[in-house]
């Protein structure tokens, strides 16, 4: 299987997971400016982009490199789909992580969710959704995401689903040292 020449899609009765597109940008823009959900973010590693966007625009260029970057293989980024409402209510980006660290062959995801959906219950449906079938998509053989200690509600989720926090730094392509990663291994 190869996730850059067909993106597949994941559901279940609650959410929708999908390649996003550029009519993706309105919800987006709720999520993406969203101040109590940004500090939630993983924005380890991304040339200094906090992911805060407040300006139509700026969401409509983000997503257009989110397009742009999924052609050229570098990452997936789907659009989570609440199905009660069919209102994009964030995104999931995963990518195969190769390096000199702890996290190599490594599926990196990192969750951006409104902070209205900031809740361990939905946390653990969405991630359920994409989780075990990573290690094919990625044929890597562990899947690593952030969760900061803020992050109360993810930590719980994350753990419920079987992940682990690790002592180990994220080391990004200028030497910072990144931390409170939780990874799973299949």
């Amino acid at each position: 299987m190869n996730v850059y020449v067909d993106c597949p899609t994941f559901e279940n009765d609650r959410f929708l997971l999908r390649l996003v597109v550029r009519d993706d940008a309105s919800d987006l823009l709720k999520v993406y400016s969203d101040v109590k959900a940004v500090p939630l973010f993983n924005s380890d590693n991304c040339h200094g982009d906090d992911f805060y966007y407040t300006t139509m625009e700026r969401m409509q260029s983000a997503v257009d490199f989110w397009i742009e970057a999924y052609q050229k293989g570098w990452f997936v980024r789907w659009s989570v789909v609440d199905k009660n409402t069919s209102v994009v209510v964030g995104t999931i980006e995963e990518f195969l992580r190769e390096s000199d660290d702890y996290f190599t062959d490594c599926g990196l995801l990192r969750l951006d969710l409104r902070s209205d959906y900031e809740k361990a219950d939905e946390i653990a449906n969405i991630l359920s959704l994409i989780v075990t079938p990573s290690y094919d998509m990625f044929g890597c053989k562990m899947i690593a995401t952030k969760a900061l200690p803020i992050a109360v509600n993810r930590r719980q989720a994350l753990i419920e689903l079987g992940f682990s926090e690790v002592d180990h730094h994220l080391v990004g392509f200028d030497g910072t040292k990144y931390c409170s990663y939780f990874v799973t291994k299949r």
